[in-house]
């Protein structure tokens, strides 16, 4: 069954054109259904370089290029977002943060809906910070919470607190686990996330330049967040998970953690280390996709 995308905004079907300025793309100017027509899986991430690493691996995994090929940026217009796609994957850099990923998925979601794309997966994958896990391990998320703990979203549209749902696909994080199962090459578990706007304060860090409160203080809310379901922080679940789920897309998020923060604040692993735990969930999301496309 073809399920497309859902746009809520009645005054799109008034517009002309439609430019999608932060990605220097505009249906008046380039054919979207030609260009992004057949895309069945979207990543996202918040390096334009993991992102162009993801492309040349998911393209030599598909059998669809090789070492030395090239993967132009669709965005070359624009220094905000990068975008590769190669065969039916698009690959996208959204940058760091609720309101920087927000701003790339209010065009993405609409860019899809211009290329009458279908059944669609979007996945992002990403690093965090663990609570109680080991460095490395795999968190797929089941909920995204906030600070409170609350699976919710919220933000003040024309001065009104809105409050969204952050549910992401229950079965798609089964098929992930799943998948990882098959795998079998590094530590994955299912748990919720909590989404924070910002990485010192938010998080409950000691080395920002700002902190007003003791460890003891942060011990204890960290332990609160595990006893809730919480196993890893980051800063963009929240608001993909509510807009993807307003917009009828299957979602989820898959982040490897670097560090464990019940016992410490900075990552102090090596750049080699570091290197290879942001390729799990690379590896992860490619042999979902394989596998989903029948080349596993």
């Amino acid at each position: 069954r073809e399920n497309f995308i859902h746009l809520h905004n009645p005054h799109l079907e008034k517009m002309k054109e439609d430019i999608l300025y932060h990605f220097a793309l505009g249906t008046g100017t380039h054919d979207f259904p030609a260009l992004f027509g057949d895309v069945k899986f979207v990543c996202v991430g918040g390096s334009p370089s993991r992102m162009k690493a993801f492309i040349a691996y998911i393209a030599e995994e598909l059998g669809l290029g090789g070492p030395g090929c090239d993967y132009p940026n669709i965005c070359v217009g624009t220094d905000r977002y990068a975008m590769y796609k190669v065969g039916p994957v698009l690959s996208v850099s959204h940058g760091m943060g609720i309101p920087s990923i927000s701003i790339m998925l209010h065009e993405l979601i609409k860019l899809l809906h211009h290329a009458k794309c279908s059944n669609i997966t979007i996945i992002r994958i990403g690093t965090s910070g663990g609570i109680g896990l080991e460095p490395g391990s795999v968190v797929i998320t089941r909920q995204s919470v906030d600070a409170t703990f609350k699976p919710q979203f919220e933000q003040v549209i024309l001065g009104k607190t809105v409050i969204r749902s952050t549910n992401l696909d229950e079965e798609l994080a089964k098929e992930l686990m799943q998948c990882s199962q098959e795998m079998s090459q590094f530590n994955t578990v299912i748990g919720n996330t909590m989404c924070t706007l910002d990485f010192y304060e938010g998080q409950g860090r000691l080395d920002g330049a700002i902190c007003l409160y003791n460890e003891e203080e942060k011990l204890q809310y960290l332990k609160e967040a595990y006893d809730s379901g919480v196993r890893n922080i980051e800063m963009e679940s929240s608001v993909f998970a509510a807009m993807c789920s307003l917009s009828g897309v299957k979602a989820a998020v898959v982040c490897v953690t670097l560090l464990n923060r019940l016992e410490g604040d900075q990552i102090s692993s090596s750049h080699d280390v570091l290197v290879e735990y942001q390729q799990r969930p690379q590896k992860l999301v490619g042999y979902f996709i394989k596998k989903s496309l029948g080349k596993v």
